[in-house]
């Protein structure tokens, strides 16, 4: 057995760790250095993609300032959390808001220090983005539409900073992209609407409070679309090895969120249309070793 102020510090760590969404960034890390190998940079060997440092320090510094938006946004949502996620809200409280405005600040100083082994552009670059995210959890998250678009532009945006890197602007790249995207903003939305008791009582103007519950379906029926649609292009129009299975699994999946979408009426259901969402994203994360790379040098 633990003494308890080892039970108590313990307990911190999994609290901190639960703020941050460590689970999420180790996702992001991997779909980073992924897509890095199959989708940026095809052409270049195995090994120079892994080992390169500026890659390395773009990774880190994404991390860090993912990490540092996690609890930024914990900070401006404390009161919305605890009537919507009243058991994880519980656990991120034993960190207290001094300590994790310590160690936001800290993570954000970090991610432009491994910024700067890179370049001048690529501190510019994150700092822009440190302050988006502050931006958009003070003030854009409560605005209807605006806040969703640019939170799925913020979640895509570490993507981005690899993409220009690598300055790969075949076409392949911005399918692979607006999917995501898609997929990212349907997530987004779900969350509203699984949300929605909080945002009322806070006075949030997500889409579901502002226009209803209808119009948020009608949009997300209408992003599953626009969703499904940019599947078959990359299975039709590109060479993506044995992606293309992740492809048609992710039509399926969808349809089915859709059927489920508009028999969804209360937060266990709108939790499981949105767990759907989440396991297409991971699922592509690791669908992308389904490319053949082979079929992707052939074309350049």
């Amino acid at each position: 057995m633990l003494p308890r102020t080892q039970k108590h510090f313990v307990l911190k760590v999994f609290s901190l760790f639960s703020v941050v969404r460590g689970y999420n960034i180790l996702v992001v890390v991997i779909a980073q250095y992924l897509a890095a190998i199959y989708i940026f940079a095809p052409d270049l060997h195995f090994k120079h993609v892994v080992f390169d440092i500026n890659l390395l320090m773009l990774v880190l510094a994404s991390s860090a300032v993912i990490a540092s938006g996690y609890i930024i946004n914990n900070f401006y949502d404390s009161e919305k959390d605890l009537i919507n996620r009243p058991n994880k809200s519980m656990l991120d409280r034993l960190v207290s808001q001094n300590t994790k405005l310590s160690i936001y600040f800290t993570l954000n100083f970090l991610a432009i220090i491994f910024a700067s082994y890179v370049s001048f552009r690529a501190v510019v670059f994150f700092a822009l983005y440190i302050f988006a995210i502050w931006f958009y959890s003070h003030k854009l998250k409560k605005m209807p539409i605006t806040g969703n678009l640019v939170s799925a532009i913020l979640t895509v945006t570490p993507f981005f900073a690899i993409f220009i890197y690598y300055k790969n602007f075949e076409l392949v790249v911005f399918m692979h992209a607006l999917f995501l995207f898609m997929l990212v903003s349907m997530r987004e939305l779900t969350k509203d609407l699984e949300n929605i008791k909080g945002d009322l009582a806070l006075n949030y103007r997500t889409i579901p409070v502002v226009y209803g519950e209808k119009m948020a379906k009608y949009l997300l029926t209408g992003a599953t679309i626009i969703t499904c649609a940019s599947a078959f292009v990359l299975i039709f129009y590109f060479q993506i090895g044995h992606m293309y299975y992740f492809f048609y699994a992710s039509v399926i999946l969808l349809f089915i969120y859709g059927l489920m979408l508009w028999k969804s009426n209360s937060k266990t259901h709108y939790l499981w249309l949105h767990n759907i969402l989440k396991f297409i994203i991971v699922a592509g994360v690791f669908s992308i070793l389904l490319i053949d790379i082979n079929l992707v040098l052939n074309r350049l």
